[in-house]
């Protein structure tokens, strides 16, 4: 990609419009020329676009900062931090089962509440934030 090749912004473009005045303002433009660059700059997107409105004229011209390839930067994949209390996968393995049992007893011989099977999810989701397991 050549130089003529990169892209500009906003600030290049006001640039060139104020360099357009000048040129108006010096007689080097009438309205009619000036209005019809002036349109081409807004719509520019190249630095070759905007220099080709100036070709026929003298300085001053836009001047564009020198453009600095941006460094290569490989992203580094970095193993999540694991934070907080950590289950063994065979007591997560026994806890559901046991509170599914829990319940069916609470259940049958206490409370006869069906919300109270609402425990086995809970404590299932809770197992397995524990033990990292989805």
């Amino acid at each position: 990609m050549g130089e003529r090749d990169i892209r500009i912004g906003d600030a290049e473009r006001e640039q060139a419009l104020r360099l357009l005045g000048e040129h108006l303002g010096e007689g080097r433009l009438d309205v009619d020329e000036y209005g019809d660059r002036s349109a081409r700059v807004t719509a520019a997107k190249t630095r070759g676009e905007l220099l080709a409105l100036f070709g026929d004229l003298p300085a001053p011209h836009p001047r564009f900062a020198q453009a600095v390839p941006l460094p290569s930067v490989q992203p580094s994949v970095q193993p999540p931090v694991r934070r907080g209390f950590r289950l063994d996968p065979r007591l997560a393995a026994a806890i559901v089962p046991a509170v599914g049992v829990l319940c069916v007893v609470l259940f049958v011989f206490g409370l006869r509440n069906p919300f109270v099977f609402v425990l086995i999810p809970v404590v299932a989701m809770l197992v397995g934030r524990m033990g990292n397991r989805r």
